[in-house]
């Protein structure tokens, strides 16, 4: 079993009893955190997938210890210009051990998703029809080639040099 898991900004893939090192958590060694954004299940197989995060789901992990990380060089120059400048990085870390994935409520979420995308399809379809229908009469929607060629259509002569903003003023009249 095996989930991913949002910890301090970053996606991680996580198995039981597995370490892994992570931005520094504000809570003290020895510390138990869970982590409720967890983005994907596999439980032998059965994958389960949230949108964004699956409801109930949950990581369990204790802290092990806080630590830097590797030192990292940043050297900026600029040739012929004498411009060097070098600065150096240590990423503060904490390591955690992963104690427990509960998979529970992932059955629920999906069925809330269902639902859900159902709602969303019945609530927009009546707004791209009302969309389509005063997109053809308003003016502002249309290309500059739609408008002249309106303006054509009406014998309205001299259009050729106007802007977009001068063809919908001479067409509303």
């Amino acid at each position: 079993m095996y989930a991913i898991v949002e910890i301090a900004g970053q996606q991680f893939k996580v198995a039981k009893d597995q370490k892994v090192y992570v931005h520094r958590l504000q809570e003290k060694e020895g510390a138990k955190v869970t982590f409720d954004k967890v983005m994907l299940l596999d439980d032998n197989g059965k994958v389960t997938v949230g949108a964004p995060a699956i409801e109930g789901a949950a990581v369990t992990a204790k802290i092990l210890g806080h630590l830097k990380g590797d030192k990292v060089i940043v050297f900026k120059k600029k040739r012929r210009k004498g411009y060097r400048k070098k600065n150096g990085h240590r990423q503060f870390l904490s390591e955690i051990q992963i104690e427990n994935i509960a998979a529970s409520g992932a059955k629920k979420a999906t069925a809330k998703k269902e639902t859900t995308s159902k709602k969303e399809v019945k609530a927009e379809t009546p707004k791209a029809e009302v969309k389509e229908t005063t997109a053809s009469n308003d003016l502002s929607s249309m290309t500059v080639a739609e408008l002249k060629a309106l303006a054509k259509e009406k014998g309205i002569t001299g259009y050729t040099s106007l802007k977009k903003a001068e063809l919908i003023e001479v067409l509303s009249k």
